[in-house]
C-alpha cells in the first residue's frame, strides 16, 4: 500500500485547530463553548462589502488578474499612504489571504535548505509554510516575563549563519500581543542590511494598536527597499476572515515578479472577496475603526484585570492585535486544554484555547502557556474567564500557586 510523502509526515498539525473536534463533542453533549482559540472576530463585517457584493451586476464571474483587481491595489496602496506608508499600486500584490502572502513571500525569497531567523512564540502556521518551501525556521525566543521585547541584536545575529536569508517576524504580534518598538526594527534592519538578508514582517494587526508611540512599517524604513517585505490581510481589519484576501506588499520588483508566477499558477483570488474589500477601503468610516479598536481595548482590559486575579496565572502586557500569551499554573498546558473541553464545565459551559507548545520551535517552550484570542463580546468573554477561573481549580494537575511562584 503506497504511503503519503514525507512532506506530509512532517507537516504540523494547527495547534489552534488541533482541539476542536473534542470542542464539537462537548457541544454534542449539550455543554457551550467559548471559541478562544482562533482569530475569529464577533465584529460586524462593514455593509460596505455586503453592498457591493450584492450589487456587483457581473453577467459572468471570470477570473480576475492573478496579481489582483486593479481597483483593490489602487485602494490598499491609497489605504497605506494614509498611514505615512509610501506604496504605489505596482507594489501591491493580492493573495488568497495572508497566509498565501506569507507562503508566496518564502516561496520567492528563499530556496529549500535556507535558513529563516524567526522570533519565537510565532504564529504557528508559519512552520506548516516553511515545511512547504523546505526551508528552516531558526528561533530567537522572547520571553513572557519580559513582555516577549526583541532580545538584543548581538543574539539575534548569533543566529545568523551561512544558510540564513531572511528576518520574519510578527508586528503587532500574533501570538503575544506585543509591539515593537522603532528601535528594536530599525536594528533588525541593520542588520537585514548589513547581512544582505530580506526583513519579512507580517503586518497583519497594523489597525489593532492600542499605544501611543509610533508603530513603525518595514517599508517605512529608508534604504530597505530591496530587503523589506510587508504581509497583510483584509481578514481581521475589516472582520472578513472568510473572504481570503490578502497582500503581499514589497518594492523590491523582483520578488513581486516571482510571486505573479506563483499567483499565475494559482490562476487568482476570489473576484467577488476582491470588489466587496475594495468597497471596503473606499467607503468604511474612520469611525468603524475607532469603534472596534476601543472595543478591543476594553476587551484586552477585561481579560487582563481576571487573568491577573487568578493565583498563579502570568499575563505579560499586551499592546496590540487582539491575543495573549499567557502562562498557567498547570503541568502541561496540552493536557489542561483538552481536558477543559472533552471533561470540564462550569455552568454548562467551557473554553477552548491554543496550548502554546505549537507557536514555539524550541522543545519544551510553552508548555505551560496558552494563547487566548480575546475574540469575543465582553459578556461572553467574562463568563469564558469564569470557566477558567474554575476549571484552574479543578484540573487535577493544577500545580500550587505558591510551588508555581518558587520554581518561577
Amino acid at each position: 500500500m503506497p504511503s503519503v510523502s514525507a512532506r506530509a509526515q512532517k507537516m504540523p498539525s494547527s495547534p489552534i485547530r488541533r482541539l476542536v473536534e473534542f470542542a464539537l463533542k462537548a457541544e454534542s453533549r449539550g455543554v457551550h463553548v467559548h471559541y478562544l482559540n482562533i482569530g475569529q472576530p464577533d465584529i460586524f463585517s462593514p455593509p460596505a462589502f455586503w453592498e457591493a457584493v450584492k450589487h456587483a451586476e457581473i453577467p459572468t464571474l471570470e477570473y480576475s488578474h492573478s496579481a489582483g483587481i486593479h481597483s483593490l491595489r489602487v485602494a490598499m496602496a491609497a489605504d497605506y499612504q494614509k498611514k505615512g506608508i509610501p506604496v504605489e499600486e505596482s507594489e501591491v500584490m493580492v493573495t488568497t489571504g495572508g497566509s498565501e502572502a506569507t507562503l508566496f513571500a518564502f516561496l520567492a525569497c528563499l530556496d529549500p535548505g535556507d535558513e529563516v531567523v524567526c522570533v519565537e512564540p510565532f504564529y504557528a502556521n508559519y512552520a506548516g509554510f516553511a515545511e512547504i518551501a523546505q526551508v528552516r525556521l531558526i528561533p530567537v525566543t522572547t520571553y513572557l516575563d519580559q513582555d516577549f521585547a526583541l532580545p538584543t541584536v548581538a543574539e539575534l545575529e548569533s543566529k545568523i549563519t551561512g544558510k540564513t536569508k531572511a528576518i520574519l517576524l510578527c508586528n503587532p504580534s500574533n501570538p503575544t500581543g506585543s509591539v515593537f518598538s522603532p528601535d528594536a526594527l530599525l536594528a533588525l534592519a541593520e542588520i537585514a542590511r548589513s547581512r544582505d538578508l530580506f526583513l519579512i514582517v507580517d503586518e497583519v494587526y497594523r489597525d489593532f494598536y492600542y499605544g501611543d508611540g509610533e508603530l513603525l512599517s518595514v517599508l517605512q524604513i529608508p534604504g530597505l527597499e530591496r530587503n523589506a517585505v510587508m504581509l497583510d490581510s483584509a481578514s481581521k481589519k475589516f472582520s472578513l476572515c472568510g473572504a481570503r484576501i490578502g497582500f503581499l506588499v514589497t518594492k523590491n520588483r523582483e520578488i513581486l515578479t516571482a510571486g505573479l508566477k506563483f499567483g499565475q499558477a494559482r490562476l487568482a483570488s476570489p473576484t467577488l472577496d476582491q470588489i466587496g474589500v475594495t468597497a471596503c477601503l473606499k467607503k468604511t468610516p474612520p469611525s468603524y475603526f475607532e469603534a472596534v479598536r476601543r472595543e478591543y481595548m476594553a476587551r484586552r482590559d477585561l481579560l487582563r484585570s481576571r487573568l491577573l486575579k487568578m493565583p498563579g496565572v502570568r499575563c505579560p502586557r499586551i499592546e496590540g492585535a487582539f491575543y495573549a500569551v499567557v502562562r498557567l499554573p498547570v503541568d502541561d498546558a496540552d493536557r489542561f486544554a483538552e481536558w477543559m473541553v472533552s471533561e470540564f464545565s462550569f455552568k454548562g459551559e467551557t473554553v477552548l484555547v491554543a496550548p502554546c507548545s505549537g507557536f514555539y520551535i524550541t522543545p519544551r517552550r510553552g508548555a505551560d502557556e496558552v494563547r487566548i484570542a480575546y475574540v469575543l463580546d465582553q459578556d461572553r468573554l467574562g463568563r469564558a474567564m469564569d470557566c477558567l477561573e474554575a476549571a484552574l481549580l479543578a484540573y487535577p494537575g493544577a500545580l500550587v500557586p505558591d510551588a508555581v511562584a518558587a520554581g518561577r
